[in-house]
């Protein structure tokens, strides 16, 4: 995938509900091939964000635009769809339903959706578990089955809402050490929001919220920052 393009541009953005503004001023880009962690506080605006992302919310402002195909082309995951254990379905009916979404009228799976499922399940490791009842499996488990089915559905973007919270240091470690495979040797573009920030040693950019925006940049010039700094030692000190 070419690295030269944008897949979204949001100029002087805001979003909100009901005519109030929850995140304002925003202006940033996320290139083909960027993983961009979006940080901040809770109450900051990440997740009203998000949505945006997502085209499921317009900008009460200002303008977001978006080259990556339709929101068919979107995988996501989230800490809500993550907390679902109780799927009464097995392991491959899941990843497969990843590729609902761009099924329009004819709700069949072909043999290309069931090769992209399992090839997407051998990326993460979890071939073994593809006759398993989903609700019978570890938390680290569940995490990389909904992570395959999110990219079945992720041509273009994947978008993460704090899709590892809750989970075992070790395991988040490896969730993320995956996330940058697939980053770096799919060419896959990724926004994830994520408390984690000491190791989501991936992401190569950052968008700080505190319902406006604090800094966009590079990671390296994130920690260096005022903002960075300030963040990171209150994240040290809980």
């Amino acid at each position: 995938m070419s690295q030269t393009g944008f897949v979204i541009s949001c100029q002087n953005a805001s979003f909100g509900y009901d005519g109030n503004v929850v995140v304002h001023h925003l202006n940033f880009n996320v290139q083909e091939g960027d993983f961009l962690l979006i940080a901040g506080e809770n109450g900051s605006g990440k997740s009203t964000l998000v949505k945006g992302l997502l085209r499921l919310l317009s900008p009460m402002e200002g303008s977001i635009n978006f080259s990556a195909g339709d929101k068919s082309q979107t995988g996501y995951l989230s800490q809500q769809i993550a907390a679902k254990k109780d799927f009464p379905a097995g392991v491959f009916e899941i990843v497969l339903s990843g590729n609902l979404g761009k099924k329009g009228f004819f709700p069949f799976y072909s043999k290309a959706d069931k090769r992209k499922a399992k090839e997407n399940m051998r990326l993460l490791g979890i071939m073994d578990l593809k006759n398993r009842c989903f609700r019978e499996l570890s938390g680290g488990q569940q995490r990389r089955v909904l992570m395959a089915r999110s990219l079945c559905a992720a041509d273009k973007l994947l978008v993460l809402d704090e899709p590892f919270a809750g989970l075992d240091p070790l395991i988040t470690a490896e969730l993320y050490l995956l996330l940058e495979k697939i980053n770096k040797e799919m060419g896959l573009t990724i926004i994830m929001v994520s408390h984690d920030i000491e190791t989501a040693f991936c992401a190569k950019n950052v968008l700080h919220l505190q319902r406006r925006q604090l800094f966009f940049g590079n990671m390296e010039d994130y920690r260096k920052s005022e903002t960075g700094k300030r963040f990171f030692t209150k994240i040290n000190e809980e």
